[in-house]
């Protein structure tokens, strides 16, 4: 039977103190799934998207632990959490000092972009709960100032993400130096894919799979709609139209390469909106700076690439838009996912040109709802729109297409038989030339 209050699951009550100040009452899917599971101590495979409470979902079993088996003395970190960036790994320490704001269990982080001074009081205090990026944490490692033997409990969140940043070796590392750990716990937005499966494989041991897809009545929490553009133009005058509107708090406008954001910003400015943006490689100070903006309403868009707003958590974001449609459907629900948070409602809404349709007609099969169309009357598009068959024409599978590669280059290597035109003409009735004779003796004589 699944739990529908935080008291049902048997929480300590510092812990149920901690969750009424935050205003949460309901435990989310994937927390009702996912932390009897893990306080019983089995390892976790967890999947959700974005915004569905992923995070408390498993500090929450962790912290538990912690209170239900306390050391006499204090000592190194026993729960260990690793995120694929920094913003991450900030805002799962902060939510774990909410959560432990009625104890009295520490937590520090471990991140790139810090002075290695201030990461002094990880190695000379001693600490609960450590949260940490892959690539300091393998430093301090090597540099044998980070001790894993005492970590019980090992949580990667966001999987899917690390493996796409090319972190996989780094955490197959991290993992067999604390191969004394006593449970692990795997989070991804999606389980699907060869790569995460023999990924979870090699790190969990006989895992309870908890895929916690949000219900239809939480995913309409959130509205989606897409508007048709007919050129790059159109699409720019739409999104600029529709930022302009009230309704429109608080924005984050998502771009697939930096050469588009920067054009997209010197655009916004252009029409006069002021946004802030992120892109990969910028500077941690002038990150904070634009999430910072944003947050204090100095503006109300924010533009960002997904490789940059990996780990962004802001409050109260009313709107996202899809500038460009990402190229997977969890991508999508990862995007989305940063509005229509905490119960509340959002918007999501998505700029498609024609060569798009392929791509919203994938994330509509794998969100199993259609996202509605909306018109702006002053910016009607003029371009017919593609049909229905095209819109939910599904890809062919790597097989298919395999296929057809191995076959066309069958027929490349067929060797042509070579036909010349002095062979296709019409000879008539003449006669093949007769073969030369042979001179004999007597003719040379």
């Amino acid at each position: 039977m699944t739990a529908s209050t935080f008291t049902e699951l048997e929480l300590d009550e510092s812990l149920i103190d901690a969750l009424s100040d935050k205003g949460y009452q309901r435990p989310t899917a994937i927390q009702a799934a996912a932390i009897p599971a893990a306080m019983d101590g089995r390892d976790v495979l967890g999947s959700a998207p974005t915004g569905t409470g992923k995070t408390a979902a498993f500090l929450l079993p962790a912290i538990q632990h912690l209170l239900d088996f306390p050391r006499k003395k204090s000592g190194p970190p026993r729960v260990l959490v690793v995120t694929p960036t920094r913003e991450l790994a900030m805002q799962v320490a902060d939510q774990a000092k909410e959560l432990c704001a009625h104890n009295h269990l520490d937590i520090a982080t471990i991140t790139g972009g810090v002075a290695y001074m201030n990461h002094s009081e990880v190695f000379s205090e001693n600490q609960d709960i450590v949260v940490a990026t892959t690539g300091r944490l393998l430093q301090y490692i090597k540099e044998e100032n980070f001790d894993c033997r005492a970590v019980e409990i090992l949580i990667l969140d966001e999987a899917d993400r690390m493996l796409d940043m090319g972190f996989a070796n780094d955490i197959e590392t991290i993992a067999g130096e604390t191969r004394w750990r006593k449970q692990t716990m795997l989070f991804s937005a999606t389980l699907e894919g060869e790569a995460i499966r023999d990924f979870a494989e090699r790190l969990l041991e006989d895992p309870i799979e908890i895929d916690a897809d949000p219900s239809r009545r939480e995913r309409k929490k959130i509205q989606q709609f897409h508007y048709r553009a007919d050129t790059l133009e159109h699409k720019t005058a739409l999104l600029c139209h529709l930022l302009k509107q009230d309704e429109v708090t608080k924005a984050i406008v998502f771009v697939r390469k930096r050469e588009r954001l920067r054009e997209l910003v010197q655009w916004l400015r252009e029409a006069g909106i002021e946004p802030c943006y992120l892109e990969g490689e910028m500077p941690q100070a002038k990150r904070n700076e634009a999430v910072r903006r944003l947050v204090d309403g100095q503006v109300k868009v924010l533009v960002a690439t997904d490789v940059a707003s990996r780990g962004l958590d802001i409050e109260n974001v009313s709107h996202v838009f899809n500038f460009d449609l990402p190229r997977t459907a969890d991508v999508y629900l990862h995007r989305i996912g940063r509005t229509g948070r905490a119960g509340r409602k959002g918007t999501a809404i998505s700029l498609v040109e024609a060569h798009d349709f392929p791509l919203l007609g994938k994330i509509t099969r794998y969100i199993e709802e259609p996202i509605k169309i909306r018109v702006v009357d002053s910016l009607r598009p003029t371009t017919k729109a593609p049909s229905e068959a095209m819109l939910n024409k599904p890809k062919p599978s790597k097989k298919v297409l395999a296929k057809r590669k191995e076959k066309k280059k069958e027929e490349q290597a067929k060797k042509k038989e070579k036909v010349r035109h002095r062979d296709k003409k019409n000879i008539g009735k003449r006669r093949t030339p007769a073969s030369p004779s042979i001179p004999t003796a007597s003719d040379k004589s």
